[in-house]
């Protein structure tokens, strides 16, 4: 794909979710629910920025896919000594476009329940 004009910009947030397990010992990635994925257009293997809304730390890692409805949002491997259980964290996508992408946006509640899901389009030029 030719890049020279295209910018990257968000397309999938899901906001304020809650770890719920952090897995040093596992290979790697974030699980998040199958149904959370869908909601804002992620896919399994996907590249995600992480960031704890706790502590300011920010990483990248892939999407595995969790079991629809579980609420359970896993931090596994290294990334599971920067981001622990409990921290409420942003997970982010971008896609590379030439044209305004419509980002899907989620924010969730404590048990990582979707309280608002919305997709923002309005902001574009």
């Amino acid at each position: 794909m030719d890049i020279g004009f295209a910018r990257q910009q968000l397309k999938s947030k899901i906001h304020r979710a809650q770890v719920t397990r952090a897995d040093p010992a596992y290979e790697g990635s974030i699980e998040i629910p199958e149904n959370l994925m869908a909601d804002v257009d992620l896919w399994a293997r996907e590249k995600v920025l992480v960031v704890s809304i706790d502590t300011g730390v920010r990483l990248e890692t892939y999407v595995q896919r969790g079991p629809s409805g579980s609420g359970n949002i896993t931090i596994n491997g290294g990334a599971a000594h920067l981001i622990g259980a409990g921290e409420r964290i942003t997970i982010m996508a971008f896609a590379w476009s030439e044209m305004p992408v419509c980002a899907k946006l989620m924010l969730c509640d404590h048990e990582n329940k979707p309280v608002r899901l919305e997709e923002k389009c309005d902001d574009l030029a």
